[in-house]
């Protein structure tokens, strides 16, 4: 890969889930070490699988690697430095304050942005502290800070004395007194993030619209704090092997055109593709292969996959099993490209054509739901909650009553908090109360939903009068009913929607913990965009085809109560016909047929 020969000190690879980040973190390692140099590969990820990729068993510190010399590997243990973190604020109350609230300190403390500040100052001293990584020629880190981290802790405000005489001096993070221990520390961090000579962004993708979209939304917001030594790789680009496969070639074809649609800003970076690998990409053989462009040995079991045979039903049985309560609402919820909108625009017009009344909407500003509908067919509306409004008119609202009487400092602290994730968050909550209040007489299909710790936050008697009380008009009823409803198995169905990859299920797996925690449990997963019904040909897809079924039955066996699987599609689809192939799995000849006609 190109950035090998230049490669700086410190590598961060970002990129949305599932695009092949830890893959590439690791057979860049594996490059480097092979050149001779010292290598410190570090996941910041919960969900790390650098285990399962090098084949190793990590902890917290450093492990040789046997089969590449130089070369050492850690996970970072984030839920663990989250905790500690938790303790550090949350700690000093115990026994002072009643315990209600200190749970509620706790749950508010509980969610991504203080994993994700946890692990950022457990990183730091890797990258900052001189002392910590000495032996090392290199750090690669699987997984980058976000922009709002970055922005936060840039800010003198955050080091400011002013949290300790102004009630509104906590955020997303809790009380950021905490933080003013590490201040010199994270203050180096950043400087050492912005140093070209020191630092390149690796931002990976695949040739899909929504990654390369993700992709460039992240350059861009990191580029704007100083971090623009980046580079971009486009992972996992496919080219058929074989002329008479029709479902290869629509897929490449579709591939080429999101290159080509490619954000210009994106265009600019030096760029690196990679062909999509037969198999998954375990084992130090596997990741040199990766390095050199190539897909490795291909080893393809004859005649059909076994799992083939016992695929899970088709969509269409999942939606049989909901309509017979005539009325409710219906969640598609998982990581960012899994197909959420799709799924739940397929279910939408499906129950509007059985008769049933329906509203879709959507919460993801990316998620053209009307585009994707097509011609609104009878009995169904559509709708979109517009998460930048919601979020603005709450900002403001905030802003005119916690930030009235701060001096500029604390007023730019208060301002970034409420850039972060959890602000938008509690913003779209009340639209989508709101929605959820229609499922009382019809059907509700919502693409995207709060989080299971979003749901605890607010069902945390302190949290939920700190949240929702700044409205003036106070508490709709809509907000009062909702968590009941969400946590009512007759009245809501959440449908878990992920690939048959292993970091899509992964993450749908440790979404429906949270879930689970907050007292929701998911109706079905439904797994996208899966070959295994398709009868392809080329050597590629059918070794791909074959690996599907390790995440099939791992969904089937350890997480689903019901569970559907909805083919690879030829093209996105648009339009109540190309919707009804979603819900009815079409397989074999009809999707050879499209391939064909495209």
């Amino acid at each position: 890969m190109k950035f090998l020969s230049q490669a700086t000190r410190n590598l961060f690879f970002t990129g949305k889930g599932g695009v092949g980040k830890t893959s590439l973190a690791c057979a860049t390692a594996v490059g480097l070490a092979d050149r001779g140099k010292r290598v410190l590969l570090v996941s910041t990820d919960p969900a790390s699988n650098l285990d399962e990729v090098l084949g190793v068993s990590l902890g917290s510190d450093p492990t040789a690697i046997a089969d590449v010399p130089g070369l050492f590997a850690m996970n970072l243990d984030c839920d663990e430095a989250a905790r500690e973190y938790r303790e550090r604020l949350v700690g000093p109350y115990r026994g002072v304050l009643p315990d209600a609230v200190v749970a509620s300190m706790e749950e508010q403390l509980s969610g991504s942005c203080t994993v994700e500040i946890a692990a950022f100052d457990e990183f730091s001293r890797l990258l900052a502290d001189p002392n910590t990584t000495a032996e090392f020629d290199h750090v690669v880190f699987d997984t980058a800070p976000t922009g709002h981290t970055l922005r936060l802790l840039s800010l003198p405000a955050a080091w400011s004395g002013f949290i300790d005489t102004n009630t509104s001096g906590t955020s997303c993070l809790g009380p950021l007194a905490g933080l003013q221990a590490q201040h010199q520390l994270y203050k180096d961090t950043v400087r050492a993030l912005s140093d070209p000579q020191a630092t390149t962004l690796v931002l990976v993708s695949r040739a899909e619209r929504s990654a390369l979209a993700e992709a460039d939304r992240s350059s861009g917001e990191l580029a704007a704090l100083g971090v623009r030594n980046q580079h971009l790789v486009v992972n996992a680009v496919f080219r058929s092997q074989q002329a008479d496969d029709p479902i290869a070639e629509a897929m490449q074809r579709r591939g080429q055109e999101a290159l080509a649609a490619m954000p210009a800003g994106l265009a600019e970076f030096p760029r690196t593709e990679l062909p999509l690998a037969p198999h998954n990409l375990i084992g130090i053989p596997a990741l040199r292969a990766m390095l050199q462009g190539t897909g490795g040995e291909m080893h393809v079991a004859k005649g059909k996959p076994s799992h083939q045979e016992v695929l899970p039903p088709a969509l269409a049985e999942i939606i049989d099993q909901i309509t017979p309560a005539g009325r409710g609402v219906i969640l598609t919820m998982g990581k960012g490209g899994v197909g959420k909108t799709t799924v739940a625009a397929a279910i939408a017009v499906e129950l509007a054509r059985q008769g049933f009344r329906v509203h879709l909407t959507t919460t993801d500003p990316a998620a053209h739901v009307t585009n994707t509908v097509g011609q609104v067919p009878a009995g169904l509306t559509v709708g979109q909650i517009d998460p930048r409004a919601e979020t603005e008119a709450y900002r403001a609202e905030v802003l005119a009553d916690a930030g009235a009487n701060l001096d500029p400092q604390g007023r730019a602290l208060l301002e970034e908090d409420l850039r972060s994730p959890c602000t938008e968050e509690i913003a779209v909550f009340r639209a989508f109360a709101r929605a959820v209040d229609q499922g009382q007489d019809g059907f509700v299909v919502l693409d995207t939903a709060p989080t299971g710790h979003t749901i605890l936050l607010l069902d945390a008697t302190l949290a939920y009068h700190r949240e929702l009380s700044r409205q003036s008009s106070g508490i709709p009823d809509s907000v009062q009913q909702l968590l009941p409803r969400l946590r009512d198995p007759e009245f809501t169905r959440v449908l878990l929607v992920t690939l048959p990859e292993a970091t899509p299920v992964h993450e749908a797996a440790q979404l429906q913990e949270d879930l689970v925690r907050a007292g929701i449990r998911p109706f079905a997963w439904v797994v996208n965009q899966s070959l295994s019904p398709l009868p392809v040909t080329d050597p590629v897809l059918l070794a791909r085809q074959h690996h599907e079924g390790a995440y099939i039955r791992e969904v089937v066996v350890q997480w689903a109560s019901r569970t559907a699987v909805v083919p690879w599609l030829v093209e996105a689809p648009v339009g109540a016909e190309s919707l009804a192939a979603v819900v009815r799995g079409a397989r074999d000849g009809d999707l050879v047929h499209a391939a064909k006609a495209s």
